[in-house]
C-alpha cells in the first residue's frame, strides 16, 4: 500500500519542551520506531512539520542581528530548509537504526505559491517556541512587527501560510518509490517558491502547511491512503465534559464542525480534500498508534460515505 504521513513538528518538539537537540532526537527516536512497524510491505511518503524547529532558528537569527546589525538575518525560506536538512538526517538516521532494510531518503522539497495569496495578509501559521502572556508581550515590545496568538494555554508566534499551488520535485519522489525507498519529503510543507515575471524561482517569506502539502503529495503520488499523525484522534466538543473521540466519519460531516485555523483546522481540510477528490480513505490519529491505524482500530478515519461512530 502507497501510504503518505504527515508528522507534525509538535510530534518532533513535544508542547513545553526545552529546544535542545536531544530532546529532538529522543522524540525522532519513539517517532522512526512507529513507522518501522509499517515500514515492511509498504510504500511511504514522509512528511514533516518544522514549526518549532523554524521558530527556533527565527529567534536565533534575531538574536544574531542584534550583536551584529549590519549582517542581513537569513529569510524564512532558507531557514525552513536548514530545518529539513537537520530533520530528515535525524529520521533518516532511527529508521535504519529501527530497520536496516527500509532505505529512508530525503528531499529538500520546494513548494510553488502565489506571492499575492491573501494569506500574506492574515498571519496565522504557528511557529517557535511556545511562550506565557507576559513573555510574549515583552517580546513584542522589542519587535512589534512579530504577532502572536494564542495557542492552547501558551502564546506563540504566527506567520503568513499560503496554500501550495504546485510540489516540484514531485517526478523525483516517484521515482524513489518506484525503488523501495522510504523518502522523507515536503518538510515543513515544502520550502516556499514562487515565479517572478521572468519565470525564475524565488524564495519567499512564509511557512506553509505541511498538511496541505502532504494532502498534494497523495494525490500526485497516486497515494492509496493519507494519514496525518497528531496528539491523536478528532473530537467532538473537544475540551469539555461532553467531548467524544470520533472513530468514523464522512467528509461532508466532519466539515460540519469548526476547528481552530491555526491547528487543527488544516487537518480537516486536507483530509475531507483528498476523500473527496480521491474516494480513498484519510485517518487523523496518534503517531503511536500507526500500526493500529492501519488495522482500522485506532485513529479517525475519514471515508466518502461513513456514518458517523465514536469510540
Amino acid at each position: 500500500m502507497r501510504i503518505v504521513l504527515a508528522l507534525g513538528g509538535n510530534a518532533l518538539l513535544q508542547r513545553g519542551q526545552h529546544q535542545t537537540l536531544d530532546n529532538q532526537h529522543d522524540n525522532i527516536k519513539k517517532a522512526s520506531a512507529s513507522i518501522a512497524k509499517i515500514a515492511r510491505g509498504n510504500e511511504l511518503v514522509i512528511v514533516h512539520g518544522n514549526g518549532p524547529q523554524v521558530g527556533m532558528l527565527m529567534e536565533q537569527n534575531a538574536c544574531y542581528h542584534e550583536v551584529k546589525p549590519d549582517i542581513t538575518p537569513y529569510p524564512m525560506d532558507v531557514l525552513s530548509a536548514e530545518t529539513c536538512g537537520m530533520v530528515g538526517c535525524l529520521l533518516q538516521q532511527e529508521l535504519l537504526n529501527e530497520d536496516e532494510g527500509c532505505r529512508p531518503v530525503s528531499i529538500i522539497t520546494q513548494t510553488l505559491v502565489d506571492k499575492d495569496d491573501p494569506a500574506f495578509g492574515n498571519p496565522t501559521k504557528f511557529v517557535g517556541p511556545v511562550y506565557s502572556k507576559e513573555e510574549a508581550d515583552r517580546i513584542t515590545s522589542d519587535r512589534p512587527h512579530l504577532i502572536y496568538k494564542p495557542d492552547g494555554e501558551y502564546y506563540r508566534q504566527v506567520v503568513a501560510s499560503p496554500k501550495p499551488k504546485q510540489v516540484l520535485e514531485i517526478d523525483q519522489i516517484n521515482a524513489l518509490l518506484n525503488i523501495d525507498c522510504v523518502v522523507i519529503a515536503g518538510g515543513g510543507g515544502g520550502i516556499p517558491v514562487y515565479r517572478d515575471e521572468q519565470e525564475k524561482l524565488c524564495g519567499i517569506e512564509c511557512v506553509i502547511d505541511k498538511d496541505y502539502t502532504a494532502e498534494m503529495i497523495s494525490e500526485c503520488i497516486d497515494a492509496d491512503m493519507f494519514i496525518i499523525l497528531t496528539d491523536g484522534n478528532v473530537c467532538e466538543g473537544f475540551g469539555t465534559p461532553a467531548q467524544k473521540e470520533i472513530k468514523r466519519i464522512s467528509p461532508e460531516a466532519l466539515t460540519g464542525y469548526d476547528f481552530p485555523a491555526g491547528s487543527m483546522g488544516p487537518k480537516v481540510d486536507a483530509v475531507c480534500r483528498f476523500v473527496e477528490n480521491t474516494g480513498r480513505r484519510a485517518v487523523i490519529g496518534s503517531l503511536y498508534q500507526l500500526d493500529g491505524i492501519l488495522k482500522g482500530e485506532c485513529g479517525t478515519h475519514i471515508e466518502p460515505t461513513a456514518e458517523k461512530t465514536y469510540y
